[in-house]
Formats: structure tokens, sequence, C-alpha cells
């Protein structure tokens, strides 16, 4: 037998409220509803069968409470950036946070920015959350769309209309070298697929913490083929340096290289030792678990999304907000 149809007056009843009140909800007229309430309404709604004619008035109505995240498909990443750890943890702590907040979260990867603007279009999105693109970029959307949006570690000295939502990555650095120099190292070995924006601050956080001891930097290939030979070519010569501490800036460039070591032999951190930066799960893992840079990735996409909704709202947002890190003592470091 077919269900009857679910009216909004079930849904109503279900919850204890108003009609006009899970109407409001359904219609995006919630400025006077709090957030608990819409995420209750959302729930029901689908729970009861609703759902499918939700798609059509989100697209219709001014607040479609859709929060877009498009991230950088850059070649480095051979098809698979969001197993990136970074990619990974913002995206989880994004989804828990805009669930809290009764939001719906749409992902989309991608190298053309010709495709963020006919994506966000596309859903009449509440806000944008853009990962990995370059300041040019930034600066066409915002001049091409209304849409609230919010870059993560974006790198650029002026920053207008948007909001560039950064951890400090010279701090980071800073507290790499700081405590290899307290671990009693002399010699370090700094190693990234560039040198310049946050990689370079990163590095030189680095160098100036670690002095007077002395840093050897290698600017790696970014992909994994390109690394393993480079890596072979380099072995007998990072033997012959001296080095006896690493800092990757990144956990995922970190626990690349420390692979590579072991496989030839190389005792962590008995023979060398190595920190990385971002606290991914895969640091927390690996064997030994590897020395790192934490960033908070809930206290950013909270960050996050109340400024979408601050910029959505005219209210008054800072456009460059910067984040704390801390370092995680692990296996992969010790006293010499």
């Amino acid at each position: 037998m077919a269900q009857s149809r679910v009216r909004i007056v079930d849904v109503a009843d279900a919850l204890g409220l108003s009609t006009a009140t899970v109407s409001n909800v359904i219609h995006g007229k919630t400025r006077k509803i709090s957030d608990e309430t819409v995420k209750r309404v959302q729930q029901e709604l689908e729970k009861t069968g609703y759902i499918p004619n939700m798609a059509g008035i989100l697209l219709a109505r001014n607040n479609s409470r859709i929060i877009g995240v498009v991230v950088n498909d850059h070649p480095k990443y051979e098809g698979r950036v969001l197993e990136d750890g970074f990619v990974m943890s913002s995206l989880n702590a994004l989804s828990h946070e805009v669930n809290k907040k009764g939001y719906f979260l749409m992902v989309k990867t991608t190298t053309d920015i010709n495709e963020v603007i006919v994506f966000a279009s596309m859903w009449n999105m509440d806000g944008l959350i853009l990962m990995g693109f370059c300041e040019e970029n930034y600066e066409r959307l915002r001049n091409q769309m209304r849409i609230s949006f919010v870059v993560y570690d974006g790198y650029f000295d002026k920053c207008s209309k948007f909001v560039n939502l950064v951890i400090d990555h010279y701090d980071g650095g800073y507290k790499a070298g700081e405590y290899f120099k307290k671990l009693g190292h002399k010699k370090a070995l700094c190693i990234s697929d560039n040198y310049i924006c946050m990689d370079k601050e990163r590095i030189d956080g680095f160098c100036k913490a670690f002095e007077p001891g002395e840093t050897v930097i290698w600017k790696i290939p970014n992909t994994k083929k390109g690394r393993v030979q480079f890596y072979k070519d380099k072995f007998l010569e990072l033997s012959q340096l001296d080095i006896t501490g690493v800092f990757a800036v990144s956990d995922y460039y970190a626990l690349d290289f420390m692979q590579f070591l072991q496989g030839r032999g190389v005792q962590i951190p008995k023979d060398l030792q190595i920190i990385g930066m971002d606290d991914s799960m895969a640091s927390r893992e690996s064997i030994p678990a590897l020395t790192t840079i934490h960033q908070d990735a809930y206290l950013r996409a909270k960050a996050a999304i109340k400024c979408i909704e601050d910029m959505r709202d005219g209210k008054e947002y800072d456009t460059r907000i910067v984040l704390p890190v801390k370092l995680i003592k692990r296996e992969s470091t010790r006293e010499l």
C-alpha cells in the first residue's frame, strides 16, 4: 500500500511545534528560529520522507543553508586530494560544525577556478570555503560572485571582501626548530616542494629558532615517483652531512620520507629524528608515532562558519584571522 503524503502539520505535531515554524524552516525564514529548532525540523523532514521535496525549495529560496567546500586538486596529489591528511581533517571538522548548525555541506574538487563560480551559483549557496587556490583566483571570485567565502591558508598581502583564515605558519616552524635545539641537535634538514608562501614561513621560523645550528634545505619533487628517485640520489649525501634531525613542512612529506628511510634500514629516532606539521591522523598511527605541529581543525571550522554567517548577515568581520599552533611530542624524536 502506498504511504500517504507527509504534511507540514504531521511534522509539526511530531515535534510539538507550530505549522508556521515548520513552514518557515522549509522556506528558509529562520532568522527568528534557533539553530537547534532548525536542525530538529530538518531531521524530522528527512526522517518522514519530506526530504525529496527539499532540493527544489533549497534552490528557490534566499537562504539555502548550503555551505560549499572547493579543494584545489593540484597535480601533486596525483588524483587523491581528498585522501590528504590536512584536507581530510578539515572536511571532517567542517562536517561536524555544519551539522551542529543545521547546514548542508557540499564538496567539490577541481583545478579550474571557473568551475567554482558555476558550482556556487548552481546551488545558491550561503557561503563557500576554498582550499589551495592562489591570490588571483580569490580576487577573480570576489569580483564575479556575491556569495560570501572563506579561504583556508591564503597567501596574499591584501585581503578584501573575504576572510583569510590561516594558522601561524612561522610559529609552527619556530616551535619545531626550538624543540630540535633543545634536544641537542646541531645540524638539521628541512624538506618542502617549494620555498614560497606558507612553506617559506615554516622553514624561516625553523631556521631562526634553530640558530646557531646549521639548516640544510631540500626542495623535493611533488610526485611520489619523483621523490623516491630524489631520495635515492641524495641518500649518501644525507649520511655525509651528519644531519640528525629532519623538519618536513607537512605530515605527508614527513611520513613519506620516514617510509623511505625505514626501507633503507634507517631507524627512527635512533639514527635520525623527524618532525612534521599538521597533526594528521596518520601522524598518530605511524610507527613510530610522529612528533608534529598541531593545528586545530575544529577551531578553524567553527571560525569559518561564523565568518560566513557574519558576512552573509552584514555584520562586521575580520578579513584575516590567525589561529595558534602547538608542538605535539611523540616517538619520532628524543634527546640526543
